[in-house]
């Protein structure tokens, strides 16, 4: 074995598989922005940007210093969604032509002072009730200062993974009873990932699409994991019914067991609250999490796999094992899987 190392692969063509398949449930003249904020959810933002830019039309950062870096590699819009806060900030904004999301009349403020009415995103708050305008201090603004402008309505959804929720409707039929109030430039936006998959019709003139670009939509199938994470199992060993595996003893072997530990630990970003009965894939085949995530290392039950050594691989999720499985069994979510791996896991980016 060489040296030791926890690896994680990003796969772009896998990403652009996943933009096409979610393209082609929307209308043609919807817009498709990639949010790749975060370092493009851990899959390195300046790469993936080179990869995907000729299949989507813009781009939502969070943080204005990832806009301004990534305006340095694409000439496609970019939408800061948390808009700014200060005179100096919208200054370098618009000197970068970004789009700006404006959440309330604290940011109204700030853009009107400069009577800088370009490329503005209104949020409105249809029942997420984080950020945005309520209908009401919305319509003040728009019949004082809007009626005449160009801008994008927008609002986020909260629940739009389950279908049946009847959040959902509520959250469209105020989008749409605000925007019937519009001028007919006005343009609109409220479609995420899920909204793509479970309510295409209101694609609208634009989709703001992270996860699922990504592979890590909970529900579906089809969308592919972009990562593989895996790392090398570095010991084997037998254990007697009784004896117990890990930290404060939490797995008891209910019968004879074969336990691999594999080198990987919530040091790397493996959540250490991870449970038991959790599958990874070892030689292609499922083994199961036995004992607590300990900081460098984690035991598996590989009683099952007769060929299993030291030096084989322990995949936690790829394309063909979601990354899905070991969030939705863990009460986890994929986002909080794929930016929590550590530096010390070596990256590898595979070209197309």
């Amino acid at each position: 074995m060489s040296r030791l190392t926890t690896e994680l692969f990003i796969e772009p063509k896998i990403v652009r598989e996943n933009i096409i398949q979610l393209k082609n449930k929307i209308d043609a003249s919807s817009k498709f922005m990639a949010i790749i904020k975060s370092d493009a959810y851990g899959h390195i933002l300046p790469n993936i940007v080179k990869d995907i830019d000729d299949l989507v039309d813009g781009y939502g950062v969070v943080r204005l210093e990832e806009a301004i870096e990534l305006r340095k590699i694409s000439n496609k819009k970019i939408l800061l969604m948390q808009g700014v806060y200060s005179k100096e900030d919208l200054k370098e904004s618009i000197s970068n032509s970004l789009d700006l999301v404006i959440h309330n009349s604290h940011q109204f403020g700030i853009v009107k002072e400069d009577n800088h009415f370009k490329s503005l995103w209104f949020k409105i708050n249809t029942g997420m009730n984080r950020l945005g305008f309520e209908e009401d201090e919305f319509m003040d603004i728009y019949n004082t200062n809007l009626s005449d402008k160009k801008f994008v309505l927008m609002s986020h959804l909260a629940a739009s993974n389950v279908p049946d929720d009847p959040s959902n409707k509520i959250q469209f039929d105020r989008f749409d009873a605000l925007s019937s109030k519009l001028h007919s430039d006005v343009h609109k936006s409220i479609a995420n990932t899920g909204c793509i998959i479970n309510f295409p019709e209101k694609s609208y003139d634009w989709v703001r699409v992270g996860i699922g670009i990504f592979g890590g939509y909970i529900g579906n199938n089809d969308l592919k994991t972009a990562m593989t994470l895996r790392s090398p199992i570095i010991n084997v060993r037998n254990i007697k019914r009784g004896e117990k595996v890990g930290y404060d003893g939490r797995a008891e072997a209910m019968k004879d067991m074969k336990i691999a530990t594999v080198y990987m630990g919530y040091a790397d970003g493996l959540p250490n609250h991870i449970k038991d009965g959790t599958v990874v894939k070892i030689n292609h085949k499922d083994a199961k999490i036995f004992g607590k995530v300990s900081m460098d290392v984690t035991t598996v039950d590989v009683t099952n796999i007769e060929d299993c050594k030291i030096g084989d691989w322990c995949e936690f999720f790829s394309p063909t094992h979601s990354i899905n499985k070991l969030a939705s069994s863990n009460g986890l979510i994929s986002y909080d899987l794929m930016i929590r791996i550590k530096s010390r896991v070596k990256r590898y980016y595979k070209n197309i």
